[in-house]
């Protein structure tokens, strides 16, 4: 089913579900109600529903790169060790530093795929499973939401600050760090902009939670502000961010996408915008080689 078959009601029905603001059950039962020209709610509402074997870029066997699952300290975190997926151009030498936070549901293959994507562009790319104090991912995306909510959120980010020192002091990283994430992962991308200070180089949030205008002087990475048309919780956060970056002379650059929803990088489900996210795709690697490279 394509993205102009699904009604809007539906659309918003799914960000509802998405962030965790109603259950697979309700999403369905209000979902059934509508239909739009013959066709039902539910079958809308279904195709939503992430298709990850359908969705990859660069398989975990493509000869370009290393990719494996790599175990660290993670003090102060969760349970005190952390789990993540390490993926790195397959030669020898140093990279520059990526690290890949995950949405509100812990690290999918969705994610690991974009950890994959960074290694063949000339990253080291760690994607942390927020998750895996308690398990790690459970295979599917419901379940993930419940545990990562079951979560101290203090402990959690502590994890992720971890993750980025981990992935930073890799024997095969070049030094700089550069951050993204996506929807919950965007937001953990500003907060570890603010959290690291100049520690971090470069920073790309994807239609993710601004930070407190109070902790705004904080940051020192310039931002790439990767963000929906269609994304009303977020992009109400951005003329209050956008002040607080302007009063504080901090280096950023924001892109709105026209005709795109929440999760538009996503090509799991059909809010999948393929020109807009392989557009904010060039923009996020031409970032990180532009303030990442050593020279």
């Amino acid at each position: 089913m394509n993205p102009i078959d699904i009604d809007k009601r539906i659309y918003d029905l799914y960000d509802e579900y998405c962030h965790g603001f109603m259950e697979r059950r309700e999403f369905l039962r209000q979902a059934s109600a509508v239909t739009v020209a013959g066709v039902s709610g539910l079958a809308m509402a279904r195709a939503l529903l992430p298709r990850y074997a359908e969705a990859q870029e660069v398989l975990f066997t493509d000869d370009r790169i290393r990719a494996r699952y790599v175990d660290f300290d993670s003090p102060g975190g969760t349970s005190g060790t952390m789990r993540g997926y390490l993926a790195q151009p397959n030669q020898e030498g140093k990279f520059p530093a990526v690290i890949v936070f995950h949405e509100n549901r812990g690290l999918n293959p969705y994610i690991e795929d974009v950890a994959r994507r960074f290694a063949v562009e000339g990253f080291i790319a760690l994607a942390p499973d927020g998750l895996s104090p308690v398990g790690g991912y459970p295979g599917n995306d419901d379940d993930g939401r419940k545990l990562q909510r079951s979560l101290d959120q203090s402990k959690l980010k502590q994890d992720m600050l971890n993750s980025a020192a981990f992935v930073k002091t890799h024997e095969n990283s070049a030094g700089k760090l550069g951050a993204t994430g996506f929807c919950w992962g965007g937001g953990i991308t500003n907060f570890l902009a603010v959290e690291m200070g100049d520690g971090l180089s470069a920073g790309v949030p994807f239609y993710g939670a601004a930070p407190a205008s109070a902790d705004v002087p904080g940051i020192q990475a310039p931002l790439m502000i990767q963000a929906a048309e269609d994304d009303p919780r977020i992009n109400a956060m951005w003329p209050e961010f956008e002040e607080a970056l302007k009063a504080n002379n901090k280096e950023y650059v924001h892109h709105l996408y026209a005709g795109t929803r929440h999760g538009f990088h996503n090509y799991s489900t059909p809010r999948y915008n393929e020109a807009a996210a392989k557009l904010a795709w060039q923009r996020t690697v031409a970032f990180f080689q532009k303030n990442l490279d050593e020279a």
